[in-house]
């Protein structure tokens, strides 16, 4: 439930490759694309006027490494390229959110998820209610005073409720739940052998990454046993 005062917080870089690829064709008289620059500007309209916030803001990726790639070399190695015209559009972007009074947030060495996770939790320090406008399942782990408006969903408002049922697995676990699952966007390997469902069975039973590790012998798949036994600090990365 919505509750007030609202921090609308804005994943710049999902809504912008979502409406990249929802909107084709745009363009000004000189060539240039503007597709993702009109359908976010559609979808911020459509949320304002919907939710009508008292704080609001929208974090943007930087365009160098991350402290993630200083961790491990292969971070989103398997990555494609942004498209070159989108990546044309995101300075207008920025234009946009200024235009509209909108602070633009970059934190070079740190991704739009580490700028989100951050300001939700200092909102949540200071009263507000921050509802975050993301497609990126790697924040519904921030999920208990924070919400997630999911807007590819018919703007799915997602709480700790909703995050059992799309998951299994309460939102604090989530980063459990992938570092066994994987995440082939971000070329986080998790452990080989693993898919969702047995993940979500072994998170489930356990309650962590740590306490599957340590009570391996209780696994009676001997593949996935193997798999955590022989991958522990690939899975603990």
């Amino acid at each position: 439930m919505i509750q007030h005062p609202l921090f609308l917080i804005i994943d710049g870089m999902s809504q912008a490759y979502r409406a990249y690829f929802a909107i084709k064709g745009l363009s000004t008289s000189q060539g240039l694309p503007t597709n993702a620059v009109y359908g976010f500007a559609i979808m911020l309209k459509r949320v304002l006027q919907k939710y009508p916030p008292e704080y609001i803001a929208v974090a943007l990726d930087t365009s160098g490494p991350t402290i993630r790639h200083a961790q491990y070399e292969r971070y989103k190695a398997t990555r494609k390229k942004m498209p070159s015209d989108l990546e044309q559009q995101i300075p207008y972007i920025r234009k946009f959110c200024e235009a509209m009074r909108i602070p633009a947030l970059i934190a070079p060495g740190y991704e739009a998820d580490d700028i989100i996770a951050t300001i939700a939790t200092k909102a949540v320090a200071q009263g507000l209610h921050p509802v975050i406008i993301t497609l990126d399942k790697d924040l519904y782990q921030l999920v208990d005073t924070t919400l997630i408006l999911n807007t590819a969903k018919d703007d799915l408002l997602i709480d700790r409720d909703k995050v059992q049922e799309l998951f299994g697995v309460t939102p604090e676990q989530i980063p459990d739940l992938l570092g066994l699952w994987g995440d082939t966007s971000d070329n986080v390997p998790g452990a080989p052998g693993i898919g969702e469902k047995t993940a979500k069975d072994l998170i489930q039973r356990f309650g962590s990454i740590e306490s599957c590790l340590e009570r391996t012998s209780e696994i009676q798949n001997a593949r996935h046993r193997k798999s955590l036994e022989e991958n522990r600090e690939q899975i603990l990365l």
